[in-house]
């Protein structure tokens, strides 16, 4: 066989290593169906031991959705597991050792603190044990998991983000290359000492950095003002810098119980999206009748917002001592010190920098839950992000 036809009917050896109910975890031993299964059946039977071992966490996503047809690229479910997603991209043995387990098959949205602490749980437990880690993921929350693992998980070994855009039934079908891709790349030695790396499309960006720009287009996941890391040709990676992390990354240890336990009373931080007329009434409420611990506003323009409105949120703020944190509707530009309004107590309000929203929400999380004073956190926000 010397294509990718009828990927179902090819041999493909899979062994359970743990049996486990809930989450079993696979090894490929063997596949002959790419363009290098005359190099794989010596590597499968012969001593493979110098090649990395690569581990693919399995989330769910689009990436593992079908459609009722070739057409339909909304409105599907999540319905394949990790097993079936390995199954159908080429032959890897050349390359890596992979392994595979499903830990849970969600769609994105609904992704919570549930699940993000379970996913740098296994992460951290697998990470002693390979060369790189694999995440499928589905695209709607990716930049925020992302984000999330770089600001908790301090390691040098590559951990690759992936999805899709389109369900695996449809045409041009994007999951199975973006798979394969994030196998190379967490595969590849120059991969190591980035972060965490987000890659679909053929690029290699930072998950510290990246978001969603398109809610359908294919060539979605963008970081305009910092660019990607890379690119995937011909089966080839390429990296345009030399290894290096953001400037300012703030790591943040998750490892203990009763952090994690305090992580999950702070999972109710709200994001106000600010738009003309909006109704002060909602600060209000949010903050007196849902006793919030603090507050993310995608504000208008770099931190505009109405005078009353910042009036508000500074006396607010001051009263019940929350955090307020300005951040941008916009995808690109920063909130700097700068833009804060003008007002007289100002202690708790803190500008974003670069972060988006959603990103802004997850640091100051981690840093409610460290128990930060507000200039600590103010600091934290200036020095790594620009605010």
């Amino acid at each position: 066989m010397t294509g990718f036809e009828n990927l179902a009917e090819v041999p493909f050896d899979v062994q359970e290593d743990i049996k486990d109910v809930e989450h079993p975890i696979f090894r490929i031993k063997y596949r002959s169906n790419s363009i290098a299964s005359d190099t794989a059946s010596s590597i499968g039977d012969g001593d493979n031991t110098k090649l990395p071992n690569i581990k693919v966490l399995g989330t769910g996503g689009t990436i593992a959705s079908k459609g009722s047809s070739s057409y339909q690229t909304a409105g599907y479910e999540v319905d394949l597991t990790i097993e079936d997603l390995i199954k159908s991209i080429p032959d890897l043995s050349h390359t890596c050792e992979l392994h595979f387990e499903q830990v849970f098959n969600l769609d994105s949205k609904e992704f919570g603190t549930k699940e993000l602490i379970a996913l740098h749980n296994k992460i951290q437990e697998d990470l002693p044990f390979f060369d790189g880690i694999v995440i499928t993921h589905g695209t709607d929350t990716c930049e925020e998991t992302a984000f999330f693992l770089e600001s908790t998980i301090n390691t040098r070994k590559p951990i690759v983000i992936c999805g899709s855009m389109r369900p695996s039934t449809s045409i041009s079908s994007d999951g199975e290359m973006n798979l394969y891709q994030a196998c190379v790349v967490a595969a590849n030695k120059q991969s190591r000492g980035r972060g965490i790396l987000v890659t679909l499309n053929d690029k290699i960006g930072s998950g510290y950095y990246i978001t969603k720009s398109d809610a359908n287009s294919l060539d979605t996941f963008k970081s305009l003002g910092q660019g990607y890391l890379g690119n995937f040709v011909n089966n080839e990676v390429h990296y345009y810098y030399p290894p290096n992390r953001p400037t300012g990354l703030q790591k943040f240890n998750l490892l203990g119980e009763d952090e994690l336990k305090d992580y999950n009373k702070y999972s109710n931080i709200p994001i106000l999206y600010f738009h003309q007329n909006f109704n002060n009434e909602l600060i209000e409420l949010i903050i007196k009748q849902l006793k919030v611990p603090g507050i993310v506003l995608a504000t208008m323009g770099a931190g505009s917002l109405a005078d009353s409105t910042n009036k508000l949120l500074a006396k607010l703020s001051t009263e019940y001592q929350i955090p307020i944190i300005y951040s941008k509707r916009s995808m690109d530009g920063s909130v700097s010190k700068g833009s804060l309004p003008k007002v007289s107590n100002k202690e708790y309000l803190i500008a974003g920098g670069y972060l988006n929203p959603q990103k802004s929400r997850i640091l100051l999380q981690l840093c409610l839950n460290d128990n930060l004073s507000i200039e600590q956190i103010r600091k934290i926000f200036k020095e790594g992000y620009g605010g």
